[in-house]
């Protein structure tokens, strides 16, 4: 380690000290920034010392730029150096992601180990499916030994029950060595209820509040050092963990008011490190605005984001497969929703949005392709915001479950799948925690029932999130995919893969239809026929070359 003087801001402290094993507590000293640090820095041959600071008598306290908690977020911080590692993915170049097959994976429930070494060993199956990318989901440290991971508070920090920091870059670098990228989700709108120590440092959060707690303060006073925080972050995931890519969760949740957006200011960032590494740096946004501006280029006066999760395209094939029209869902009752979104990329792009009672989105700029809006049919938030956690398995036989690979593979969008979803997984996956705080444990049931209740769903299903076997109901079981059903849902997926790797990586949706149904479209020379129902696909055959065909509800047709 270098200059061990231990910085840490706090701006409005009288006094603070840092705590260091084997040195006792020590005073620091301030500059005009409101910096404070040793004024020598210590001398001390160890590789990693544990240290913590005390802030007006408050403390010790972890370090707000932590990059490891051996023992917890409510523990002293570990020194960690990243350049320690030794890399060997020295030929990966990176990929562009747009228009990527990408895998959404959640490390505590991929494997039954729930580690980053034990997934890694289940790269060969990613590998083999042809999946491009994997997307992670939370992995900075936050209370309790699982959980979803958006509950995180200190967010340099990898969550040590994954195998802590060194097992992260092991895990990024045999997926490079597979020819994957890797997304990491990160939070930053909010900061979770257990370990968020940052208010005693100085003024990281703002008087105003989103969905899930107090908002960063991004455009208050002192909020400079507050963005640094952030920015410093997208560029250590992106520069020191070699990390492909960012998902940025709930963008709409971050509120600034600076002529630099916070969201700009990160495109900005990522720009720089992809410029210094020589690989693509990628941003993607989840937003619930359906603002073209986040991914519209900053030249346009757009934000510069790579990407955007696009809910519109799994509301669609949710009602057109399910038939289910509650809550959010029933903007989607109408059955011309599947070809809007496949032709225009928003359903509500300006349109009257019945759940929100009020008009809702913009259109897509002519000009941006449709590979800059990530689509699914399964991901972490609709089945896991749902009352039973239940994957579309649970609903829909396989014909069905094949027809929404067909329309989100086949699709014109940036497809991402949903770990298990690939063998029709039979696990749920329902929302879990392990918040120690009793007070907390309770907040947490009651408050997603609160949430179910307006999709109108029963009460008594919501699985208790605070239940160690709610959690261990989520990992997947990889017996599954070596089931006949499982094979043949694989094999599925593998063909569509593979044709969409016949199509041009920009070709937008052309000659959409549907009639009553039969879904279909055009892309490049690849013609798609998807059947809703038996009757459906036979008659979707057409004229075309049927390249397979799963049960008696799907055909995939090319265009002789």
């Amino acid at each position: 380690m270098v200059n061990r003087r231990f910085p840490v801001w706090a701006p409005g402290a009288q006094r603070v000290e840092v705590t260091v094993d084997g040195h006792g507590t020590l005073p620091l000293t301030r500059d005009d920034q409101g910096w404070w640090r040793l004024a020598a820095a210590l001398d001390d041959d160890r590789p990693a010392l544990d240290y913590g600071f005390t802030v007006d008598g408050d403390g010790p306290h972890p370090d707000p730029r932590s990059l490891r908690q051996p023992d917890g977020v409510h523990a002293l911080s570990r020194e960690f150096d990243p350049a320690a590692y030794a890399w060997t993915d020295g030929d990966w170049r990176g990929r562009d992601l747009t228009g990527a097959v990408i895998y959404e994976l959640h490390i505590g429930t991929f494997t039954p180990e729930g580690t980053f070494s034990a997934a890694a060993e289940r790269l060969d199956h990613l590998a083999d499916l042809g999946v491009d990318a994997v997307e992670l989901l939370p992995v900075n440290a936050f209370n309790g030994p699982y959980g979803w991971g958006y509950d995180g508070v200190l967010w340099f920090a990898v969550h040590e029950p994954y195998g802590g920091p060194e097992e992260y870059q092991r895990f990024v670098d045999a997926c490079h060595r597979r020819g994957i990228a890797v997304v990491q989700d990160v939070v930053y709108n909010h900061l979770g209820p257990s370990g968020n120590y940052l208010p005693v440092f100085g003024p990281y959060l703002s008087e105003g509040r989103n969905t899930w707690g107090s908002s960063m303060n991004l455009d208050g006073p002192q909020s400079d050092e507050v963005r640094a925080l952030i920015l410093d972050n997208v560029a250590y995931w992106l520069g020191d963990m070699h990390v492909d890519g960012l998902r940025l969760d709930a963008v709409h949740a971050l509120r600034d008011t600076r002529a630099e957006h916070i969201l700009e200011a990160m495109a900005a960032r990522a720009a720089a490190v992809s410029a210094r590494t020589g690989r693509p740096a990628t941003l993607i946004a989840e937003s619930d605005l359906n603002d073209p501006r986040l991914i519209r280029s900053r030249a346009r006066s757009g934000y510069g984001l790579d990407a955007q999760w696009d809910d519109d395209v799994h509301h669609s094939i949710h009602v057109a497969l399910t038939g289910e029209t509650k809550g959010y869902y029933a903007d989607f009752a109408d059955e011309g929703a599947l070809t809007k979104v496949f032709t225009r990329g928003f359903f509500h792009d300006g349109s009257y949005s019945s759940f929100r009672e009020r008009h809702h989105g913009r259109p897509l700029d002519a000009h941006i392709p449709h590979t800059r809006l990530v689509a699914f049919s399964q991901d972490h938030d609709q089945i896991g915001n749902r009352a039973a956690g239940d994957r579309l398995t649970a609903t829909l036989d396989d014909g069905r479950l094949a027809a929404a690979a067909a329309l989100t593979l086949l699709g014109p969008f940036t497809p991402m799948l949903f770990m298990g979803e690939e063998w029709a997984a039979s696990t749920p996956w329902p929302f879990f925690a392990s918040h120690p705080e009793p007070e907390l444990a309770d907040a947490t049931r009651s408050g997603r029932i609160a949430e179910f209740a307006q999709m109108g769903w029963d009460p008594e299903a919501v699985a208790d999130p605070m239940d160690a076997a709610t959690f261990a109901s989520a990992k997947l079981d990889w017996a599954e995919p070596e089931s006949a059903r499982g094979a043949a849902m694989l094999d599925w997926y593998r063909l569509l893969i593979a044709v969409r790797r016949t199509i041009p990586a920009g070709a937008r949706a052309t000659e959409v239809t549907r009639d009553g149904s039969v879904f279909g479209w055009r892309r490049g020379e690849v013609r798609v026929t998807v059947g809703l129902t038996g009757t459906g696909a036979a008659a979707a055959a057409g004229d075309g070359q049927a390249l397979a065909r799963f049960g008696d509800a799907v055909l995939v047709t090319q265009a002789p």
